[in-house]
């Protein structure tokens, strides 16, 4: 677990490097914003966060609960789900919009996928009517 990082994962480099290079400009981790989004657009009220499907429990393909400490894995994949959604519903709160990039988004496709995956986050970055968006994979369930 400790080898687990929680921020500067690849998918998250990925996609800040996409959105970058369509002229997206972002603060990291902002600690002024619930759950320290891993990219905040303040020009769009906008946080982004990019989500590893093991640990939170994503229905796709990528997921799949251990057969050791079944139970440990259970609770800990259950309770960043409940996270989640209190995180959301804070982000909320506070006036932002919550995009969700899953990490099965990013699979399958190499450099092609990486910016199909960019392109949708421009795309609900600059429709700025809706205020919950996610990105998933095309094989998730």
């Amino acid at each position: 677990m400790s080898g687990i990082r929680g921020r500067d994962t690849k998918p998250e480099k990925l996609i800040r490097s996409e959105l970058h290079r369509r002229g997206f400009r972002f603060r990291l981790h902002s600690k002024k914003i619930p759950g320290r989004p891993d990219l905040v657009l303040p020009k769009y009220r906008a946080a982004v966060f990019v989500h590893g499907c093991f640990l939170h429990g994503h229905d796709c393909p990528l997921f799949r609960l251990p057969g050791t400490r079944r139970a440990f894995w259970e609770a800990k994949i259950n309770r960043n789900r409940e996270r989640d959604a209190e995180v959301k519903q804070a982000v909320l709160a506070a006036g932002w919009r919550h995009l969700t990039v899953w990490e099965c988004a990013f699979r399958g496709g190499g450099q092609g996928a990486v910016a199909r995956t960019a392109e949708k986050a421009a795309r609900w970055l600059r429709q700025t009517s809706r205020r919950i968006g996610e990105i998933r994979g095309a094989r998730a369930r």
